[in-house]
């Protein structure tokens, strides 16, 4: 697991939703969760839905922000789990060991350890800087990926306000990819500093993600 992690934001339009989307997935996107916050359950999947097919026309996993019925109901690769949805191994029990699942785990190590051992495909920290898309208390230091790689076999996400330049900090001596809070166009590419990771800016996301 490596490369671009998509997180898209929470719009209305499904229209506008699918063909960001599909500009971003046509541009090198690895992964991709659906996260909207306020939508209906009938909102939620219709644009659901629609996603996991456009992402599955390009062969990207799609994944599903909370809600562990919806993903089942829309056969979706997977689903990620915020520090107050339901609890890891019971997701995991549930969706059995094929599905892709996700936790946050914020500047907490021992959450992460905890969410490797219930089952998780991956792990993300943050935020670590501040975002201009998604609000929250920055309060992960760029070390707790030191000490994360010496004890986390899983691939690792991390998310807040990442550009190329710091991007390449909480990367450091480790492998990142990230999607800026940038409002660029889909499809501009720029360098990733030193941790030589090309970076995508697009005008939906929040997240990056780090793997090992």
């Amino acid at each position: 697991m490596q490369g671009l992690y998509l997180v898209t934001p929470n719009w209305d339009d499904t229209e506008k939703l699918l063909a960001v989307t599909e500009q971003a997935l046509k541009a090198g996107v690895a992964l991709l969760q659906y996260r909207h916050k306020d939508a209906s359950p009938a909102l939620r999947r219709e644009q659901g839905g629609a996603l996991r097919e456009l992402c599955h026309k390009y062969s990207v996993p799609f994944l599903v922000n909370d809600h562990v019925a919806l993903c089942r109901e829309l056969g979706a690769d997977g689903v990620h789990l915020g520090g107050t949805d339901a609890p890891l191994a019971e997701v995991r029990a549930s969706l059995g060991p094929n599905k892709l699942i996700g936790a946050s785990c914020y500047g907490e190590l021992a959450r992460a350890q905890a969410a490797q051992a219930a089952g998780a495909s991956y792990v993300a920290f943050g935020g670590f800087y501040p975002s201009k898309v998604k609000q929250y208390a920055v309060t992960t230091q760029p070390s707790i990926l030191r000490h994360a790689r010496e004890v986390i076999s899983v691939p690792l996400c991390v998310i807040g306000g990442m550009t190329p330049q710091n991007a390449a900090a909480a990367g450091g001596g480790g492998s990142a990819t990230c999607s800026g809070d940038h409002q660029r166009l889909p499809g501009r590419r720029c360098n990733g500093g030193s941790a030589g990771i090309s970076v995508y800016n697009f005008p939906i996301s929040i997240t990056i993600r780090l793997t090992r």
